[in-house]
């Protein structure tokens, strides 16, 4: 394992590692923003629940 970092610099192996996990985590959280169920800036949207109606049986 110690020779692969003979052919790779150590500093820009992490440095790029950074780079690429921060511009994934951004992305990830702009797609999750960009839902309606996971906004938390806005909030969940309140949707209006469908209501039914019940009757009563007719008695006799």
């Amino acid at each position: 394992m110690w020779r692969l970092w003979l052919l790779f610099d150590p500093r820009r192996v992490l440095i790029a590692l950074f780079t690429f996990l921060f511009g994934l985590a951004l992305l990830i959280h702009f797609i999750l923003l960009s839902t309606d169920k996971f906004n938390w800036l806005d909030g969940a949207k309140k949707t209006k629940a469908a209501t039914v109606q019940v009757e009563a049986p007719p008695k006799g």
